[in-house]
Order: structure tokens, then C-alpha cells, then sequence
């Protein structure tokens, strides 16, 4: 339990940019260096968690905690991830008047800025290479981009319709089994 809530301590600790930007360390953590969770279940799980309400760290937190500890794992985890953020907070808050327009404080948060682009292009491309790719996945994510650019479509609306589409296909593939196996019973 310790050595899950100190991961997830370090995670929350050391990644800025929010839960994409985590998704590198917790792979290393978890997948690679632990060998805790198979890599596609990983990739498949972050895939899913990117349309369920809530703060993705947690998300992430809450769901690996769960599944490697059941919900003790859950709580020791998502407390680790939250618990910097927490802290961080709290000292900003405290101290933000008298830092805001301090030019260190600044140059830091510029330079931040590029590495988190990073952190979170490296999660993008991970994702794509654990696609599995057929031409209609090729073709979702370039026409919803091209919703978002060119027609200024919100997000939300196309989460909305991904996730009726999703349980719609999914209806209609169980149904489709359901008949096929019906179907070769003697």
C-alpha cells in the first residue's frame, strides 16, 4: 500500500500540466517498471477515462488504485496523486501577492510551459501507436478536429455523440453475437 500511495505521491509531485502530462510516468511506474498492469489495458483504460467526468489524475488514480489494491488502493493512490497539488496550492495561495509579479517566478512558468507541450505530445503519441488502427478510427479524431477548427463545434458536444455512438455500436454489436450464436445452436 505505502510503495502505491508513494508512486502516486511522486506522480502527483513531479508532472505539471495536469493528468495527460502524467500519463509517461505512470506507464514507467506501473506497466514497464512494475509490470502491475499489461500495456494495453493500460492504453485501453486511458482511452476510456478521457470521456468519464472528473479530474483525469484522479480518474487514473482512483481506477489503477482500485484495480491493483480494491478500494483502499483507490483512496491511498488518489490521495497520492492530489495530496502536491493540495500543498502547492496552499503555498501559492498563501504567498501569490508577493510572488505574481516576481520575474524568476515568471521565467519559470515560461520555461515550464514547453515540457509540459512535451509530456503531453508523448502521451498522444503513445496513444496513437496502441490504436488499433482501421480507417474509421483514422477518420473520427480528424473529423472531429476538423468540427472544432473550422466549424468552432464545442467538445462537449462531440464527447456527447462519441458516447452515443460508442453504446450504440456496442448495443448493436451484442445484438449482432446474440443472433450469430442463436443461430449455430442445434
Amino acid at each position: 500500500m505505502l510503495s502505491l500511495f508513494l508512486i502516486f505521491l511522486q506522480i502527483g509531485t513531479f508532472t505539471l500540466g495536469g493528468g495527460l502530462s502524467m500519463l509517461g510516468m505512470i506507464e514507467r511506474e506501473l506497466v514497464k517498471k512494475r509490470h502491475w498492469i499489461e500495456e494495453q489495458e493500460f492504453w485501453d483504460f486511458v482511452a476510456l477515462i478521457q470521456v468519464i467526468p472528473g479530474v483525469f489524475a484522479v480518474n487514473l488514480a482512483l481506477y489503477f488504485g482500485y484495480k491493483l489494491r480494491g478500494w483502499r488502493g483507490a483512496a491511498i493512490a488518489a490521495l497520492g496523486a492530489v495530496l502536491p497539488s493540495i500543498l502547492i496550492i496552499i503555498l501559492i495561495a498563501a504567498f501569490f501577492n508577493n510572488i505574481r509579479d516576481n520575474e524568476i517566478v515568471i521565467a519559470i512558468f515560461k520555461g515550464i510551459r514547453p515540457a509540459v507541450v512535451a509530456l503531453i505530445a508523448y502521451s498522444a503519441i503513445k496513444l496513437w501507436k496502441s490504436m488499433k488502427r482501421t480507417v474509421l478510427n483514422l477518420l473520427i479524431p480528424l473529423a472531429a478536429l476538423a468540427l472544432i477548427l473550422f466549424l468552432k463545434i464545442s467538445p462537449v458536444y462531440l464527447i456527447i455523440i462519441a458516447i452515443a455512438g460508442g453504446i450504440s455500436y456496442g448495443i448493436i454489436t451484442m445484438k449482432i453475437i446474440s443472433k450469430s450464436q442463436k443461430s449455430r445452436k442445434p
